[in-house]
């Protein structure tokens, strides 16, 4: 037994799919005719309204998800079954893109503030460069380095409840930045001091501006 460490406790895990649907039961009508494999014209107003989403991808070194975020509708819908989203500056360490290069199944979490629903987007990516295709994901000019096609295979909302449990949308329960470690002292202790993390952190706002696009 585990003791005070129950998380170490394999007893009781479930491990076959017939333990897990008795444990939890077979989902309601609502909970599968929600699914579309397209973009349903009812769905397409989430994308549209939502500057931000989650992008869950798999590689040779296992899952990844990765922050995307924009002003609403960054991600486009060419047609009802093709997204467009546009890779933005970032750090270079391109591991969405890494891993699309080697299993192409992607999923994307598109939030909206204000809104307790989120929409669930499954399906295939690839990377492309086409001119034009960049140009009509352009900001203001300034091209994406590339753009993710993606293949819709599976579309539908997520209930509310965890954004509720969350107060995802309540600023009551926003927490000033200074509570959590900051972005350079994190640097700092874990290059061991290579980095200096109070310039780091000095600098970090104004170069985030310049470098957004």
């Amino acid at each position: 037994m585990s003791g005070d460490k129950p998380w170490l406790d394999r007893s009781h895990d479930i491990e076959a799919l017939d333990a897990l649907v008795s444990l939890y039961g077979e989902p309601g009508e609502a909970s599968i005719m929600k699914e579309c494999d397209h973009v349903h014209p009812l769905y397409a107003p989430y994308i549209e309204a939502a500057p931000f989403a989650a992008l869950a991808t798999f590689g040779a070194k296992g899952l990844d998800v990765s922050p995307r975020g924009d002003g609403p509708g960054f991600v486009q819908i060419a047609d009802p079954r093709h997204l467009l989203l546009p890779d933005r500056r970032g750090n270079k360490r391109v591991d969405s893109l890494r891993n699309v290069l080697h299993d192409p199944r992607v999923a994307l979490l598109f939030l909206i503030p204000g809104v307790p629903e989120a929409l669930r987007v499954n399906g295939r990516a690839r990377i492309s460069t086409a001119p034009a295709l960049l140009e009509r994901c352009a900001h203001e000019g300034i091209l994406p380095s590339s753009a993710l096609v993606i293949e819709v295979a599976l579309v539908f909302f997520q209930c509310a409840r965890a954004v509720k449990r969350a107060g995802l949308w309540d600023a009551a329960v926003q927490i000033p930045r200074e509570r959590l470690p900051s972005p350079g002292l994190i640097l700092q202790t874990l290059s061991a001091a290579a980095i200096d993390g109070a310039a780091y952190d000095g600098e970090l706002q104004e170069r985030q501006r310049r470098t957004m696009y």
